[in-house]
């Protein structure tokens, strides 16, 4: 199996919000999203790959296959169609909280919107905290 290619490194996060996004609203809306992920979470932002902000990290060994890594507790990429939030655990507690998260659609590993202000933020705070909880719980220290 192949190491992972995305990888927590030490880029500024600021500086890649400001040059990466494409419209004040998006700007503000991600700035918005490290405040709100860092109060959440209790992490600082750190880079991932070229184009992901992620908070805190976990170790995880696949269960179907010989894949480990590292991996963001949660986080988002402002993308030019849509701000890809990477939070989703599929839990029972979360499916019941999606109903009230407001617009958005789902991807296969994430959760994507238009503008911050088309979702609750605080269902977005509860499904944040329920994926840390379900990670440090299924995965140990964090």
């Amino acid at each position: 199996m192949g190491e992972l290619k995305t990888k927590q490194h030490d880029g500024d996060v600021t500086e890649f919000i400001r040059s990466y996004t494409d419209s004040e609203q998006k700007r503000a809306d991600s700035f918005a999203l490290v405040k709100l992920m860092r109060e959440v979470t209790g992490f600082e932002p750190k880079m991932w790959g070229d184009t992901m902000i992620g908070f805190g990290q976990y170790h995880y060994k696949s269960e179907r296959s010989r894949q480990e890594g590292d991996w963001m507790l949660v986080g988002f990429s402002p993308r030019k169609t849509a701000i890809s939030l990477y939070f989703y655990s599929g839990i029972l507690e979360q499916e019941e909280l999606l109903a009230g998260l407001g617009n958005f659609k789902m991807g296969k590993g994430c959760i994507y919107v238009k503008k911050l202000s088309d979702i609750d933020p605080e269902v977005l705070r509860k499904i944040i905290f329920s994926t840390v909880a379900y990670l440090k719980e299924t995965y140990g220290k964090l």
